[in-house]
């Protein structure tokens, strides 16, 4: 049995009286609970959260009056792209925890703000998933190459947050970034990548491969290019990526070509490639089951909205993706509307172990001139591959 980490630790609401479904549905440990109680306990949560932010955002309380009483939770949409223009607080400035943004060097922002609670909570449901999967190894080292940014004085996107952050749950040997700060903004580094990677190969502690897809597949396309043998990385080696091919669209792969080329240059199997969903205006972590599907866990929910009316959508078919969660107290974020193009379906069409529905990602709606943090990122290979 492994200590308990400290991602796991109690958390506690700012109001235990106005927030106490809130606490509650956040406490559930199972990650993947379904049925009528659960159901229950998150309707009840997102009525206070609903409450909590009419009582403090003007912006919200006027959308919460306006809002259909037929709407799921009656939760009025808010697109992403809101936070990329505005900044809407629920809580004094004085009680910001941390700020993150969404976006790299260049693209409009999302200026997100987060209380205590907000990010330890959305944290612990990360440590409650890698608790499930068994990848949290505090008696087990650690090497680490991060497909994102290298910290630097001043970074706060949240993709380079979050990918720091995972190197919590096992101990670091060495820690290797791909996208390397020179001072004057990051620069994508393939050679140090390769040579990271050839070096872990000859040492004894698995590796964890954390980020950016598309710098982990030009990472393997330059091995082939330079005409080197396949990788067997260590035992227990997990890859762990995240943050889409936005800005590559050209050159995208499919996942299961990706996953494959993982397992055959660097020895690691299938079902310990896991894709991950999320965004820093919706920080509920969505983390592929063993079978590759982004099965929502129980603190949240999921709908498919139709591009054309924004009425729900049932499985199968393709809309905004939407996603709905009480555990924000920070923004009025509860309830946003993705800029993503998918679809989603009953758990039972997947075929692992876990019951709640699952969706897919079909791409981005439209052509815009805002900017993720991974078309910042994708930037940096301009030439370079």
């Amino acid at each position: 049995m492994n200590p308990i980490n400290p991602h796991l630790a109690p958390v506690h609401v700012p109001d235990p009286t106005a927030l106490a479904a809130v606490q509650e549905l956040c406490d559930l440990t199972d990650p993947y609970a379904a049925g009528p109680a659960e159901d229950a306990l998150f309707a009840a949560a997102m009525a206070e959260t609903n409450a909590w932010h009419a009582e403090r955002s003007p912006f919200f309380r006027a959308l919460h009056e306006e809002t259909a009483p037929t709407e799921a939770y009656r939760a009025p949409l808010v697109h992403a792209n809101f936070f990329k223009r505005h900044e809407v607080l629920s809580i004094p400035r004085d009680e910001v925890h941390l700020h993150l943004t969404s976006s790299g060097t260049t693209g409009q922002k999302s200026q997100m703000f987060f209380d205590r609670w907000t990010i330890r909570s959305a944290q612990r449901m990360v440590a409650r998933i890698f608790e499930r999967n068994g990848w949290i190894t505090p008696e087990q080292e650690v090497n680490y190459l991060l497909y994102s940014y290298e910290p630097a004085r001043d970074l706060k996107l949240g993709t380079s947050f979050t990918d720091n952050y995972l190197c919590d749950f096992a101990p670091a040997r060495h820690v290797e970034h791909a996208l390397r700060a020179t001072g004057n903004g990051h620069e994508f580094d393939p050679f140090g990548c390769v040579a990271a990677l050839r070096r872990f190969e000859q040492d004894d502690a698995p590796v964890r491969i954390l980020g950016f897809p598309a710098f982990l597949w030009f990472t393997l396309e330059r091995m082939r290019a330079m005409g080197l043998p396949p990788l067997r990385l260590p035992e227990g080696s997990l890859v762990v990526l995240g943050g889409g091919w936005k800005g590559h669209a050209d050159r995208r792969i499919g996942k299961d070509e990706l996953y494959a080329r993982v397992t055959e240059q660097l020895g690691i199997p299938s079902e310990r490639i896991r894709d991950t969903f999320g965004s820093v205006e919706h920080c509920i972590p969505y983390i592929e089951c063993d079978h590759h599907r982004l099965h929502a866990p129980v603190w949240s929910r999921v709908f498919i909205r139709s591009t054309r009316t924004l009425e729900p959508l049932p499985y199968g078919e393709i809309g905004y993706l939407h996603l709905v969660s009480p555990y924000i107290t920070s923004v009025p974020a509860q309830s946003v509307v993705m800029g993503d193009l998918a679809s989603l379906h009953p758990g039972e069409e997947c075929g692992c172990e876990l019951n709640t529905p699952w969706f897919t990602i079909h791409g981005r709606a439209g052509v815009s001139r805002n900017k993720s943090c991974a078309v910042a990122a994708a930037e940096l290979m301009k030439g370079m591959s």
